[in-house]
């Protein structure tokens, strides 16, 4: 597959200038945020037991494979037959709450630190949803995958996952600096207000992939 720089973007702050804001506001965020962290850290090994982080394979820049890093938010419990339970049984009211609140993608900071990660794109789903892509969707990895995202800010749960899709090659299609500064602006608000957030929802179903029909900015 052939990846190549859209005539839409900044490309100066596309191969330069992102890597920079990454770094220049998240490591001063992750040092403020550091008793949070630790806080978190604490209650999570309490509250849900080991390990206190949940890693996960996911597709990154050019679907390149990395782990990315998150509080636990989920028990281990299973059925009588060792299966673990729905999502649904196994997300606590302080699990939730960490979802709600966006606390359980703070260790996500390291992986925009590490560089697997920006703190605006396309977030990163799962690996078995890159099969189901057509090649329009698949453009939805010509950028580096976020913490939030212009999908984020504009309905995150409460779209499709299709709609999710189209959003994030809009917006892979338009990056820029005032972009990016509208969108984390934007995702603070989202974050207060738990807006898009709903209860024991997992990933959307496969099935929802259709192909993509409207690219323009809604």
């Amino acid at each position: 597959m052939a990846f190549q720089i859209s005539q839409k973007k900044d490309k100066f702050y596309f191969i330069y200038g992102k890597r920079i804001l990454d770094l220049a506001l998240t490591l001063p965020v992750l040092i403020i945020l550091l008793p949070i962290f630790v806080v978190t850290a604490i209650l999570v090994r309490v509250q849900l037991g080991s390990p206190v982080f949940f890693r996960q394979i996911r597709p990154g820049f050019h679907e390149k494979l990395f782990a990315i890093i998150k509080f636990r938010t989920m028990t281990n419990a299973r059925d009588a037959n060792g299966n673990l339970l729905p999502d649904a049984k196994r997300l606590t009211r302080f699990g939730f709450f960490l979802r709600k609140t966006s606390i359980d993608e703070l260790p996500e900071l390291w992986n925009v630190i590490t560089g697997d990660l920006s703190l605006v794109g396309p977030r990163p789903l799962l690996v078995e949803y890159l099969n189901r892509y057509n090649s329009m969707q698949h453009r939805r990895h010509d950028a580096k995958p976020g913490i939030t995202g212009w999908a984020q800010v504009n309905g995150r749960q409460d779209l499709k996952l299709s709609q999710r899709i189209e959003l994030d090659i809009w917006y892979v299609e338009n990056q820029s600096l005032l972009l990016d500064l509208k969108i984390l602006f934007k995702s603070v608000a989202v974050v207060f207000k738990a807006k898009g957030i709903q209860p024991g929802q997992g990933p959307r179903t496969l099935d929802d992939l259709m192909p993509p029909h409207d690219f323009t900015n809604k």
